[in-house]
């Protein structure tokens, strides 16, 4: 039997893979996976914002809208996201909104986190939703730098 950690860090490979597509699109390799309760999976999605023309398809949006639509219903209580980023404040606030379980995910993201790094909204006392958060602190350091080196291969070749 896989522990807890074992089963939250394969759901971050799995984000993994699906960052993969985003490769040579020119959009950042962001992925993300939605699963209920039993570990079944509901949406995959990567970023889309240059194939899509659209500024809110990050990867965890494009997951959250998958999933709802596949449930039939916007509150997804009971559902894990895990992402291979720390999701950025948009992101972070539609997780809130959708009642969003728990969210994993791989890499710290310094400049515009918002799940502790530069921001802190999913655990916000204010807010009617608290997801578990279980982060790069958690699943350790060598995920971590994989899901660190997909984004800093990509931003290598703009510098």
């Amino acid at each position: 039997m896989s522990s807890p950690w074992e089963v939250d860090a394969a759901l971050v490979r799995r984000a993994l893979e699906a960052a993969r597509p985003a490769l040579g699109t020119g959009d950042v390799p962001v992925g993300a996976v939605l699963v209920d309760a039993d570990g079944v999976e509901l949406a995959r999605a990567c970023n889309a914002r240059e194939a899509a023309r659209d500024p809110t398809a990050h990867a965890e949006l494009l997951a959250l809208r998958s999933g709802a639509a596949r449930l039939g219903a916007w509150r997804l209580a009971g559902t894990t996201l895990a992402v291979t980023v720390e999701p950025c404040t948009m992101c972070a606030g539609a997780l809130v909104a959708a009642r969003v379980s728990r969210l994993v995910f791989g890499a710290w993201e310094p400049r515009t986190g918002a799940v502790g790094s530069l921001w802190d909204v999913v655990r916000d006392r204010r807010l009617n939703h608290r997801p578990e958060v279980v982060g790069p602190d958690v699943l350790g350091p060598e995920l971590a730098a994989e899901c660190s080196a997909l984004l800093q291969g990509f931003f290598a070749r703009y510098r």
